[in-house]
Protein backbone atom coordinates (compact mmCIF):
# COMPACT_ATOMS: atom_id res chain seq x y z
CA UNK A 1 0.00 0.00 0.00
CA UNK A 2 1.69 3.50 -1.32
CA UNK A 3 -0.24 6.28 -0.94
CA UNK A 4 2.65 8.82 -2.82
CA UNK A 5 2.49 9.31 -6.48
CA UNK A 6 5.02 8.68 -9.19
CA UNK A 7 7.16 11.49 -10.49
CA UNK A 8 5.09 10.42 -13.97
CA UNK A 9 1.79 10.63 -11.74
CA UNK A 10 2.18 14.46 -10.29
CA UNK A 11 3.53 15.12 -14.19
CA UNK A 12 0.50 13.92 -15.84
CA UNK A 13 -1.65 16.48 -12.93
CA UNK A 14 0.23 18.91 -13.16
CA UNK A 15 0.73 18.75 -17.01
CA UNK A 16 -3.87 18.51 -17.03
CA UNK A 17 -3.43 21.47 -14.00
CA UNK A 18 -1.70 23.96 -16.27
CA UNK A 19 -3.70 23.22 -19.54
CA UNK A 20 -7.34 23.81 -17.67
CA UNK A 21 -6.28 27.41 -16.57
CA UNK A 22 -4.69 28.08 -19.57
CA UNK A 23 -7.51 26.86 -21.95
CA UNK A 24 -10.49 26.20 -20.19
CA UNK A 25 -11.31 28.79 -17.43
CA UNK A 26 -10.70 31.62 -20.21
CA UNK A 27 -14.96 31.33 -21.30
CA UNK A 28 -15.64 28.39 -19.13
CA UNK A 29 -18.69 30.43 -17.91
CA UNK A 30 -20.16 31.61 -21.37
CA UNK A 31 -19.71 28.47 -22.86
CA UNK A 32 -22.28 26.98 -19.91
CA UNK A 33 -24.70 30.01 -20.39
CA UNK A 34 -24.85 29.23 -24.06
CA UNK A 35 -24.98 25.57 -24.10
CA UNK A 36 -21.84 25.93 -26.58
CA UNK A 37 -19.28 22.52 -26.72
CA UNK A 38 -16.00 23.06 -26.19
CA UNK A 39 -14.80 22.21 -29.82
CA UNK A 40 -11.22 23.67 -29.87
CA UNK A 41 -10.48 22.72 -26.03
CA UNK A 42 -11.04 19.35 -26.67
CA UNK A 43 -9.17 18.87 -30.04
CA UNK A 44 -6.23 21.12 -27.90
CA UNK A 45 -7.03 17.97 -25.37
CA UNK A 46 -6.26 15.25 -27.90
CA UNK A 47 -3.04 17.31 -29.06
CA UNK A 48 -1.65 16.67 -25.45
CA UNK A 49 -2.61 13.22 -25.73
CA UNK A 50 -5.72 13.59 -23.39
CA UNK A 51 -8.34 11.74 -25.11
CA UNK A 52 -6.75 7.85 -25.72
CA UNK A 53 -4.32 7.93 -22.30
CA UNK A 54 -5.22 4.67 -21.91
CA UNK A 55 -4.58 3.06 -25.52
CA UNK A 56 -1.72 0.94 -26.58
CA UNK A 57 1.08 3.25 -28.17
CA UNK A 58 0.81 1.05 -30.73
CA UNK A 59 -2.65 2.43 -31.53
CA UNK A 60 -1.58 5.92 -31.22
CA UNK A 61 -2.51 5.84 -27.41
CA UNK A 62 -1.02 7.21 -24.43
CA UNK A 63 0.09 3.94 -22.40
CA UNK A 64 -0.58 5.31 -19.61
CA UNK A 65 -2.72 3.80 -16.48
CA UNK A 66 -6.08 4.06 -15.14
CA UNK A 67 -4.44 6.45 -11.95
CA UNK A 68 -2.74 8.96 -14.50
CA UNK A 69 -6.09 8.99 -16.65
CA UNK A 70 -7.99 9.38 -13.06
CA UNK A 71 -5.57 12.16 -12.28
CA UNK A 72 -6.38 13.76 -15.53
CA UNK A 73 -10.15 14.12 -15.11
CA UNK A 74 -9.88 15.20 -11.72
CA UNK A 75 -7.55 18.21 -12.86
CA UNK A 76 -10.08 18.87 -15.60
CA UNK A 77 -13.26 18.71 -13.96
CA UNK A 78 -12.50 21.09 -11.49
CA UNK A 79 -12.45 24.07 -14.31
CA UNK A 80 -14.51 22.19 -17.23
CA UNK A 81 -16.89 19.25 -16.48
CA UNK A 82 -18.32 19.14 -19.67
CA UNK A 83 -15.13 19.01 -21.46
CA UNK A 84 -14.13 16.41 -18.62
CA UNK A 85 -17.34 14.29 -19.70
CA UNK A 86 -16.10 13.75 -23.48
CA UNK A 87 -12.87 13.04 -22.78
CA UNK A 88 -13.99 10.43 -20.28
CA UNK A 89 -16.91 8.92 -22.56
CA UNK A 90 -13.69 8.60 -25.46
CA UNK A 91 -11.28 7.55 -22.92
CA UNK A 92 -13.37 5.02 -20.63
CA UNK A 93 -15.95 3.84 -22.96
CA UNK A 94 -15.23 4.17 -26.45
CA UNK A 95 -11.66 3.53 -27.01
CA UNK A 96 -11.00 1.10 -23.75
CA UNK A 97 -14.09 -0.73 -25.15
CA UNK A 98 -12.62 -1.14 -28.63
CA UNK A 99 -9.28 -2.27 -27.93
CA UNK A 100 -10.85 -4.94 -25.25
CA UNK A 101 -13.45 -6.37 -27.72
CA UNK A 102 -12.66 -5.16 -31.59
CA UNK A 103 -11.07 -6.83 -34.03
CA UNK A 104 -7.60 -5.63 -35.32
CA UNK A 105 -9.48 -4.03 -38.28
CA UNK A 106 -11.44 -2.32 -36.13
CA UNK A 107 -8.47 -0.71 -33.75
CA UNK A 108 -6.84 0.46 -37.10
CA UNK A 109 -10.06 1.57 -38.43
CA UNK A 110 -11.40 3.44 -35.60
CA UNK A 111 -9.61 3.16 -32.72
CA UNK A 112 -6.38 4.96 -33.97
CA UNK A 113 -8.27 8.40 -34.78
CA UNK A 114 -10.30 8.00 -31.43
CA UNK A 115 -6.68 8.18 -29.44
CA UNK A 116 -5.19 11.05 -30.95
CA UNK A 117 -8.72 12.95 -30.92
CA UNK A 118 -8.92 13.67 -34.60
CA UNK A 119 -12.35 12.39 -34.21
CA UNK A 120 -14.53 11.58 -30.84
CA UNK A 121 -16.60 8.75 -29.90
CA UNK A 122 -20.01 7.93 -28.78
CA UNK A 123 -21.15 5.44 -26.80
CA UNK A 124 -25.15 4.50 -27.14
CA UNK A 125 -26.68 2.77 -24.56
CA UNK A 126 -29.73 4.62 -22.99
CA UNK A 127 -33.41 4.32 -24.78
CA UNK A 128 -36.57 6.07 -23.97
CA UNK A 129 -37.77 3.30 -21.50
CA UNK A 130 -33.93 1.59 -21.35
CA UNK A 131 -32.13 4.03 -19.08
CA UNK A 132 -31.48 1.76 -15.48
CA UNK A 133 -32.64 -1.03 -17.33
CA UNK A 134 -30.73 -1.32 -19.76
CA UNK A 135 -31.76 -5.07 -21.06
CA UNK A 136 -34.95 -3.07 -21.99
CA UNK A 137 -33.19 -2.28 -25.88
CA UNK A 138 -35.85 -1.32 -28.39
CA UNK A 139 -33.30 -0.60 -30.91
CA UNK A 140 -33.11 -3.48 -33.21
CA UNK A 141 -30.35 -5.06 -35.52
CA UNK A 142 -31.59 -7.52 -38.01
CA UNK A 143 -29.11 -9.38 -40.24
CA UNK A 144 -29.55 -9.81 -43.99
CA UNK A 145 -26.82 -11.39 -45.72
CA UNK A 146 -23.55 -9.47 -45.13
CA UNK A 147 -25.49 -6.30 -43.29
CA UNK A 148 -27.32 -5.64 -40.60
CA UNK A 149 -30.44 -3.04 -41.06
CA UNK A 150 -30.80 -0.90 -37.59
CA UNK A 151 -33.39 0.89 -36.45
CA UNK A 152 -34.21 2.59 -33.31
CA UNK A 153 -33.55 5.66 -30.81
CA UNK A 154 -30.61 6.58 -28.49
CA UNK A 155 -31.14 9.37 -25.89
CA UNK A 156 -28.76 11.71 -23.35
CA UNK A 157 -25.64 10.48 -25.89
CA UNK A 158 -22.35 12.46 -25.08
CA UNK A 159 -20.44 13.82 -28.01
CA UNK A 160 -24.26 13.29 -29.93
CA UNK A 161 -23.55 15.44 -32.87
CA UNK A 162 -19.81 15.85 -32.31
CA UNK A 163 -18.46 12.68 -32.61
CA UNK A 164 -17.17 10.62 -35.82
CA UNK A 165 -17.64 6.91 -34.03
CA UNK A 166 -20.92 5.53 -32.23
CA UNK A 167 -20.90 2.54 -30.39
CA UNK A 168 -24.51 1.19 -30.78
CA UNK A 169 -26.37 -1.09 -28.24
CA UNK A 170 -29.33 -3.18 -30.39
CA UNK A 171 -31.08 -5.78 -30.18
CA UNK A 172 -30.45 -8.57 -31.93
CA UNK A 173 -32.99 -11.86 -30.89
CA UNK A 174 -35.65 -10.44 -28.64
CA UNK A 175 -36.60 -13.90 -27.66
CA UNK A 176 -33.23 -14.33 -25.87
CA UNK A 177 -33.69 -11.17 -23.27
CA UNK A 178 -30.33 -9.56 -22.51
CA UNK A 179 -28.30 -12.29 -24.58
CA UNK A 180 -29.97 -11.41 -27.39
CA UNK A 181 -28.45 -7.87 -27.30
CA UNK A 182 -25.21 -7.05 -29.93
CA UNK A 183 -22.77 -3.97 -30.25
CA UNK A 184 -22.16 -2.29 -33.37
CA UNK A 185 -20.10 0.59 -34.60
CA UNK A 186 -21.67 3.10 -36.58
CA UNK A 187 -20.45 5.99 -38.19
CA UNK A 188 -21.91 9.68 -38.85
CA UNK A 189 -23.51 10.09 -41.78
CA UNK A 190 -24.45 6.98 -43.04
CA UNK A 191 -27.84 7.12 -44.43
CA UNK A 192 -30.72 6.67 -42.00
CA UNK A 193 -28.69 7.78 -39.38
CA UNK A 194 -30.59 11.10 -37.83
CA UNK A 195 -28.80 12.83 -34.98
CA UNK A 196 -32.17 14.66 -32.92
CA UNK A 197 -32.43 18.01 -30.76
CA UNK A 198 -29.62 19.35 -28.49
CA UNK A 199 -30.53 18.74 -25.08
CA UNK A 200 -31.18 22.04 -22.96
CA UNK A 201 -29.80 20.66 -19.56
CA UNK A 202 -29.30 21.76 -15.52
CA UNK A 203 -25.95 21.46 -15.70
CA UNK A 204 -22.83 20.29 -17.98
CA UNK A 205 -23.90 22.86 -20.78
CA UNK A 206 -21.61 22.59 -22.65
CA UNK A 207 -21.64 19.11 -23.33
CA UNK A 208 -22.72 17.65 -26.84
CA UNK A 209 -26.06 15.79 -25.35
CA UNK A 210 -28.46 14.66 -28.48
CA UNK A 211 -30.99 11.95 -28.81
CA UNK A 212 -30.00 9.79 -32.14
CA UNK A 213 -32.39 8.09 -34.54
CA UNK A 214 -31.27 4.89 -36.87
CA UNK A 215 -33.83 4.47 -39.84
CA UNK A 216 -32.92 1.16 -41.55
CA UNK A 217 -29.57 2.03 -40.94
CA UNK A 218 -26.76 -0.39 -43.18
CA UNK A 219 -24.19 -1.43 -40.72
CA UNK A 220 -21.49 -3.64 -42.01
CA UNK A 221 -21.19 -7.23 -40.17
CA UNK A 222 -17.41 -6.53 -40.02
CA UNK A 223 -18.82 -3.58 -37.38
CA UNK A 224 -20.34 -5.87 -34.80
CA UNK A 225 -18.26 -5.84 -31.68
CA UNK A 226 -17.44 -9.69 -30.65
CA UNK A 227 -19.95 -11.87 -31.37
CA UNK A 228 -23.85 -11.75 -31.70
CA UNK A 229 -25.65 -11.64 -28.14
CA UNK A 230 -21.97 -10.13 -26.70
CA UNK A 231 -23.68 -6.50 -26.31
CA UNK A 232 -25.00 -6.20 -23.04
CA UNK A 233 -21.60 -7.78 -21.40
CA UNK A 234 -19.91 -5.39 -23.58
CA UNK A 235 -21.69 -2.60 -21.90
CA UNK A 236 -21.59 -3.65 -18.89
CA UNK A 237 -18.01 -4.01 -19.08
CA UNK A 238 -17.33 -0.92 -20.79
CA UNK A 239 -19.55 0.91 -17.71
CA UNK A 240 -17.34 -0.89 -14.48
CA UNK A 241 -14.18 1.47 -16.41
CA UNK A 242 -16.78 4.35 -17.39
CA UNK A 243 -17.53 4.78 -14.08
CA UNK A 244 -14.08 5.02 -12.37
CA UNK A 245 -13.97 8.09 -14.76
CA UNK A 246 -16.93 9.73 -13.75
CA UNK A 247 -15.91 9.13 -10.06
CA UNK A 248 -12.99 10.93 -11.20
CA UNK A 249 -15.07 13.56 -12.44
CA UNK A 250 -17.37 14.34 -9.38
CA UNK A 251 -14.27 13.89 -7.31
CA UNK A 252 -12.93 16.98 -9.64
CA UNK A 253 -15.86 18.55 -9.54
CA UNK A 254 -16.02 18.51 -5.60
CA UNK A 255 -12.62 19.54 -5.09
CA UNK A 256 -13.00 22.84 -7.80
CA UNK A 257 -15.65 23.80 -5.65
CA UNK A 258 -13.83 23.44 -1.99
CA UNK A 259 -10.71 25.39 -3.18
CA UNK A 260 -12.63 27.96 -4.46
CA UNK A 261 -14.72 28.45 -1.43
CA UNK A 262 -11.37 28.10 0.30
CA UNK A 263 -9.84 30.80 -1.07
CA UNK A 264 -12.67 33.19 -0.50
CA UNK A 265 -13.06 32.22 2.95
CA UNK A 266 -10.04 34.10 3.37
CA UNK A 267 -10.83 36.69 1.54
CA UNK A 268 -14.15 37.45 2.39
CA UNK A 269 -15.15 39.55 5.96
CA UNK A 270 -17.75 39.67 7.95
CA UNK A 271 -17.79 40.95 11.93
CA UNK A 272 -14.39 42.89 11.49
CA UNK A 273 -12.77 39.08 10.44
CA UNK A 274 -12.34 36.99 7.32
CA UNK A 275 -15.58 34.29 7.06
CA UNK A 276 -12.31 31.63 7.29
CA UNK A 277 -12.16 32.84 10.92
CA UNK A 278 -15.90 31.68 11.90
CA UNK A 279 -15.88 28.39 13.60
CA UNK A 280 -19.34 28.00 11.13
CA UNK A 281 -17.36 28.22 8.08
CA UNK A 282 -14.13 26.20 9.56
CA UNK A 283 -16.69 23.37 10.30
CA UNK A 284 -18.03 23.46 6.46
CA UNK A 285 -14.57 23.39 5.36
CA UNK A 286 -13.01 20.55 7.36
CA UNK A 287 -16.08 18.61 6.70
CA UNK A 288 -15.84 19.27 2.56
CA UNK A 289 -12.12 18.59 3.06
CA UNK A 290 -12.75 15.32 4.82
CA UNK A 291 -15.27 13.96 2.56
CA UNK A 292 -13.35 14.54 -0.66
CA UNK A 293 -10.22 13.14 0.64
CA UNK A 294 -12.54 9.88 1.51
CA UNK A 295 -13.58 10.07 -2.04
CA UNK A 296 -10.54 10.28 -3.59
CA UNK A 297 -8.97 7.24 -1.87
CA UNK A 298 -12.21 5.62 -3.05
CA UNK A 299 -11.60 6.52 -6.51
CA UNK A 300 -7.85 6.02 -6.76
CA UNK A 301 -8.19 2.36 -4.87
CA UNK A 302 -10.12 1.24 -7.92
CA UNK A 303 -8.69 3.02 -10.73
CA UNK A 304 -4.84 0.95 -8.70
CA UNK A 305 -7.52 -2.42 -9.26
CA UNK A 306 -8.32 -1.82 -12.37
CA UNK A 307 -4.72 -1.60 -12.84
CA UNK A 308 -3.63 -4.57 -11.30
CA UNK A 309 -5.64 -6.62 -13.46
CA UNK A 310 -8.52 -7.56 -10.85
CA UNK A 311 -12.20 -7.60 -10.96
CA UNK A 312 -13.02 -4.03 -10.19
CA UNK A 313 -16.58 -3.73 -10.71
CA UNK A 314 -17.58 -3.76 -6.92
CA UNK A 315 -15.02 -0.96 -6.06
CA UNK A 316 -15.87 1.64 -9.22
CA UNK A 317 -19.26 1.28 -7.76
CA UNK A 318 -18.18 2.59 -4.76
CA UNK A 319 -16.10 5.17 -5.93
CA UNK A 320 -18.99 6.29 -8.09
CA UNK A 321 -21.43 6.21 -5.66
CA UNK A 322 -19.45 7.78 -3.09
CA UNK A 323 -18.01 10.47 -4.93
CA UNK A 324 -21.01 11.71 -6.44
CA UNK A 325 -22.71 12.00 -3.25
CA UNK A 326 -19.82 14.20 -1.68
CA UNK A 327 -20.17 16.42 -5.40
CA UNK A 328 -23.21 17.42 -4.79
CA UNK A 329 -22.70 17.88 -1.09
CA UNK A 330 -19.51 19.94 -1.28
CA UNK A 331 -21.09 21.96 -4.01
CA UNK A 332 -23.96 22.45 -2.27
CA UNK A 333 -21.59 24.22 1.12
CA UNK A 334 -19.50 25.60 -1.30
CA UNK A 335 -22.19 27.85 -2.77
CA UNK A 336 -23.63 28.48 1.25
CA UNK A 337 -20.25 29.65 2.04
CA UNK A 338 -19.95 32.30 -0.82
CA UNK A 339 -23.08 33.83 0.05
CA UNK A 340 -25.38 35.51 -2.29
CA UNK A 341 -22.25 35.86 -4.33
CA UNK A 342 -22.46 31.65 -4.67
CA UNK A 343 -25.67 31.99 -6.45
CA UNK A 344 -24.20 34.18 -8.97
CA UNK A 345 -22.36 32.85 -12.07
CA UNK A 346 -19.15 35.26 -11.74
CA UNK A 347 -18.04 32.80 -8.49
CA UNK A 348 -18.20 29.44 -10.43
CA UNK A 349 -19.63 27.78 -7.85
CA UNK A 350 -23.54 27.14 -9.22
CA UNK A 351 -22.77 26.16 -11.83
CA UNK A 352 -20.53 23.39 -10.35
CA UNK A 353 -23.45 22.54 -8.42
CA UNK A 354 -25.45 22.15 -11.51
CA UNK A 355 -22.77 20.30 -13.25
CA UNK A 356 -22.56 17.89 -10.19
CA UNK A 357 -25.90 16.49 -10.34
CA UNK A 358 -25.65 14.47 -13.46
CA UNK A 359 -22.63 12.22 -11.55
CA UNK A 360 -25.60 10.81 -9.71
CA UNK A 361 -27.20 9.93 -12.85
CA UNK A 362 -25.45 9.33 -15.84
CA UNK A 363 -23.36 5.86 -16.39
CA UNK A 364 -25.34 3.74 -13.72
CA UNK A 365 -27.10 5.93 -11.30
CA UNK A 366 -26.58 5.70 -7.90
CA UNK A 367 -29.31 3.75 -6.63
CA UNK A 368 -28.15 1.02 -9.77
CA UNK A 369 -24.51 1.73 -7.81
CA UNK A 370 -26.48 0.53 -4.70
CA UNK A 371 -27.75 -2.75 -6.51
CA UNK A 372 -23.55 -3.66 -7.77
CA UNK A 373 -22.58 -2.76 -4.52
CA UNK A 374 -25.23 -5.28 -2.38
CA UNK A 375 -24.86 -7.61 -5.16
CA UNK A 376 -21.20 -8.34 -4.75
CA UNK A 377 -21.65 -7.95 -0.96
CA UNK A 378 -23.87 -11.30 -0.86
CA UNK A 379 -22.28 -13.09 -2.77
Amino acid sequence: MNFELTEEHIAVRDAAREFTQAELLPGVIDRDTEARFPKEQIQKMGELGFMGMMVDPKYNGGGMDTLSYVLAMEEISKIDASASVSMSVNNSLVCWGLEKYGTEEQKEKYLKPLATGEILGAFCLSEPEAGSDATSQRTEAKLEGDHYILNGTKNWITNGSSASVYLVIAQTDASKGHKGISAFIVEKGWEGFIIGKKEDKLGIRGSDTHSLMFNDVKVPIENRIGDEGFGFTFAMETLNGGRIGIAAQALGIAAGAYELALAYSKERKAFGKPISQHQAIQFKLADMATQIEAARMLVYKAACIKDQGEDYAHASAMAKLYASEVAMNVTVEAVQVHGGYGYVKEYHVERLMRDAKITQIYEGTSEIQKIVISRNLLK
